[in-house]
Formats: structure tokens, C-alpha cells, sequence
């Protein structure tokens, strides 16, 4: 597991929304910067994006922001998500976790954003806020 990460927490409210698995990814939710994902499984599309971006009516779990590994990681990294996880767990604090190609994206609730910092930060590591 690493020692030391360097996080960035990104202060954009996000939504985590299920759509219907037979949809294609949403526009909406790519339709500019920022965080934002789509994941399909048997029984559902996965979408995380900004929470302005989520028409009305669209299933939705509000109250995220994300905290982002500086990368690239490298593939043959391990505990990445555990030295995370664990710390957050250990203070109660519930995540959400993706993936890119370069890196760990872990959502946490808006309202633990300071907890969790200082979580995070009590285990070793860095974290910056975007503006």
C-alpha cells in the first residue's frame, strides 16, 4: 500500500444517477468539464456528472464531490483504493469509487468534505482543493 498520496478535492457538486441499461450515455452528462463517468452493467446505466447538469425527473443520488489521485498511476500499482478507503471507513465516511485510465477518482458526501481531509490527512496524505 503507498505511503503517501496526492489528492486533489474537487469542490463541483456531482450527481450519481441510474438510467435504464439498454440508454445510451447521456449527452447531458459529458456536455462540458469536470468530472463525469458512465458505467454499464446487466440492469442499469451507471452515470456520475455535475449535478447541473441532471434533467429533472432523472433518478439521482445528489451530495457528492470528488477526490481525485494525481496521476497517472501506473497499472501494476496496489492499495491505491484501499489507502484511501480505509481511513474514510475508519471515520465513518461512505465513498464512491471510479476509475480512468491514469487514475482513482474516490466521491465522497459534500457535507464530509472536511472530515474526510482530515482523514485522509491523519493517514499521510496530501490533499489540495481545486478552485
Amino acid at each position: 500500500m503507498p505511503a503517501s498520496l496526492s489528492l486533489r478535492l474537487h469542490p463541483q457538486p456531482l450527481s450519481v444517477v441510474r438510467l435504464a441499461d439498454d440508454e445510451p450515455p447521456p449527452a447531458w452528462a459529458f456536455a462540458g468539464r469536470g468530472i463525469a463517468a458512465a458505467v454499464r452493467r446487466d440492469g442499469e446505466l451507471g452515470v456520475v456528472c455535475a449535478t447541473a447538469r441532471v434533467p429533472d425527473g432523472v433518478a439521482r443520488e445528489d451530495g457528492w464531490v470528488a477526490l481525485e489521485v494525481e496521476g497517472p498511476l501506473d497499472f501494476s500499482l496496489t492499495g491505491i483504493l484501499l489507502a484511501i478507503a480505509e481511513p474514510l471507513a475508519q471515520a465513518g465516511i461512505p465513498i464512491y469509487a471510479l476509475s480512468t485510465y491514469d487514475t482513482d477518482v474516490v466521491l465522497i458526501r459534500d457535507a464530509a468534505q472536511d472530515e474526510a481531509v482530515a482523514s485522509l490527512e491523519r493517514a499521510g496524505h496530501r490533499v489540495s482543493r481545486v478552485a
